[in-house]
């Protein structure tokens, strides 16, 4: 007699917005378990060794964790594009499938990006919460028309940023180790080959590299010190990419404009984190992917995903390479 396939469901957004992705877990006969990600590897440890399925959003999946969910577990489908928190090496090692969902969230992340730019370089939250409290306070926010922005990270996301870049007639230049030739030259972006040397002439740094060993800190005091005063960083990649406790310097000394950020490198925020309440500092919980579209897209390509494997079929996206048996 088969047993009943359990799959553990963590992303809230995938839980929380309604749409096909509901109608083909359900069609399965799946029992879910559903949890409010993100979940710490504790909390994995306690749920997984019954479930035949992950879909995880930014939940800790270690090398504990795998040992715990196996021999039952055949299939980790990954909610969006990061990776960072799943051990890929000893999932691989254990020949699990990881799925995950490329280009459904670039156009999303890239409009949040240009949000947060705008609510730093015109003083929005700080204006519209004066104006809330009864306070006809004016300040003088900046052009975006001209200026020099540098986008780390030329990935889809990367890409869909330069274009809105374009739109507002913007300086581009770009890093990245892969670079698209043929798009750069279309968009009329500049080629940064050491970050150091560009960032003195960058008004607005923004980041969409993922968070690997050499990326972690990335943006650290030294950096910091190379920006010209004024200067605006946006982060809707990893919270880890930024030293935080630099960054708060940075902020309270006013040696750079602004910080926009949608991620942190502890989500949520101990109430002592160094960027709650610093100053010219805006911070959204991790919402950059999170529209009606987007989620959508997101989930019905996680679910695919999921019940592809499941059914022993091939993946939409697959992130590690398996020699899989038929």
């Amino acid at each position: 007699m088969s047993h009943q396939n359990s799959i553990l469901v963590t992303t809230t957004s995938f839980q929380d917005v309604s749409g096909i992705h509901h109608e083909l877990l359900n069609k399965q006969g799946y029992r879910l378990i559903k949890e409010r990600g993100p979940l710490n590897e504790q909390r994995m440890l306690e749920l997984v060794g019954d479930v035949d399925g992950l879909l995880c959003g930014d939940d800790e999946v270690t090398a504990k964790v795998i040992d715990k969910a196996l021999p039952r577990l055949r299939v980790i489908s990954k909610y969006g594009i990061g990776l960072d928190k799943i051990d890929i090496d000893y999932v691989t090692n254990k020949n699990i499938p990881l799925t995950f969902c490329p280009g459904v969230n670039h156009v999303t992340v890239a409009e949040h990006t240009f949000a947060l730019l705008l609510c730093l370089s015109k003083n929005l939250v700080t204006e519209a919460n004066y104006c809330s409290s009864g306070r006809w306070t004016r300040m003088t926010g900046m052009e975006l028309s001209n200026k020099k922005i540098l986008i780390l990270g030329m990935g889809r996301i990367g890409k869909e940023v330069a274009k809105i870049a374009k739109a507002f007639n913007m300086e581009i230049s770009g890093y990245d180790p892969f670079w698209d030739n043929e798009f750069a030259d279309f968009y009329k972006i500049q080629r940064v080959f050491e970050i150091d040397k560009a960032l003195p002439t960058t008004n607005i740094l923004s980041l969409h590299l993922p968070l690997t060993s050499e990326t972690r800190n990335l943006i650290n005091k030294k950096r910091l010190s190379l920006l010209p005063s004024g200067a605006f960083v946006i982060n809707t990649a990893r919270g880890e990419l930024v030293d935080s406790h630099a960054m708060a310097d940075a902020l309270f000394g006013e040696s750079i404009g602004g910080y926009g950020t949608d991620v942190l490198d502890q989500e949520p925020p101990p109430s002592d984190h160094p960027l709650l309440g610093a100053p010219h500092c805006v911070i959204t919980p991790h919402i950059g992917s999170r529209t009606y579209e987007s989620v959508a897209r997101q989930a019905e390509m996680a679910a695919r995903n999921l019940i592809l494997v499941m059914n022993g079929e091939k993946p939409l996206a697959q992130a590690n390479n398996l020699l899989q048996k038929k």
